[in-house]
């Protein structure tokens, strides 16, 4: 498995209330041990709406997890083109947009935020809100040149819209099943069906603020909805090409 969304929460950086919201820890070690057991071969390290700017957690996180794991981070506009490619040897290799979470909905700025960081590094851009909320952002997102989308889009009244981006090559993260309004597996179907390659599956762990957290059945419903070969790109080989991530050799 390359899990495609974790955060890690070390109280030793710092730590930002979000709407009065402090997570508690959720360290590296905290995450290996709550995935012991689940194959996973890497992943990308998100920071959340807590963690602000701030990259020094996000940085000691990659190198204690190792080469098999990225990083998405958020950025202010005025971040220097040095600090990006200071970040991109680090392994940051996307930045994030938490309009969810009250980050400024400026399509004009996202835009040329987002056109910045791939134009110096080759990044794309992460997107966590409501699908149905796309209205202005939709045609941005279609615009850039590598875009995601988060938590399958969080509802079912955003799914016709977010189809349309996944046919314009949008990624999107079959994540937060926990925290999602809408029909999980009608929806993971139904974005395959537009585009295979378009579905990232991650944990979500530690999961804070969803109301279920990632459970083992998770990826059993991915299996079970799109066949045990189509779940393997969910699980593993999409998230690996995204994030240009090594892909484990044969065996056998």
């Amino acid at each position: 498995m390359v899990d495609a969304h974790l955060h890690v929460i070390d109280p030793r950086f710092p730590l930002v209330p979000n709407q009065g919201y402090v997570p508690p820890r959720f360290t590296v070690d905290d995450y290996r041990s709550r995935v012991a057991g689940l194959g996973v071969v890497g992943g990308a390290v998100v920071s959340g709406s807590f963690q602000g700017h701030d990259q020094t957690y996000l940085c000691a996180a990659l190198a204690d997890l190792g080469p098999g794991f990225a990083g998405v981070t958020q950025l202010p506009a005025s971040v220097p083109d040095e600090r990006v490619l200071e970040l991109h040897r680090a392994g940051v290799r996307a930045v994030r947009f938490n309009l969810r979470r009250g980050g400024a909905a400026d399509p004009a700025g996202i835009e040329r935020l987002a056109r910045r960081v791939h134009d110096l590094a080759g990044w794309h851009a992460e997107f966590y809100l409501d699908a149905a909320a796309l209205e202005d952002l939709a045609p941005v997102l279609r615009r850039l040149p590598r875009a995601g989308v988060d938590h399958l889009g969080m509802s079912a009244a955003g799914l016709p819209r977010l189809l349309e981006l996944v046919r314009h090559g949008v990624k999107v993260k079959a994540t937060g099943f926990g925290r999602v309004d809408l029909d999980v597996r009608e929806t993971l179907v139904r974005i395959h069906a537009v585009d295979p390659t378009a579905l990232l599956f991650g944990t979500d762990l530690p999961g804070t603020r969803a109301p279920r957290p990632f459970r083992v059945g998770d990826t059993e419903l991915i299996v079970d909805a799109l066949g045990r070969d189509d779940a393997a790109a969910v699980l593993h080989h999409n998230a690996a090409a995204w994030y240009g991530l090594p892909r484990p050799a044969a065996t056998g």
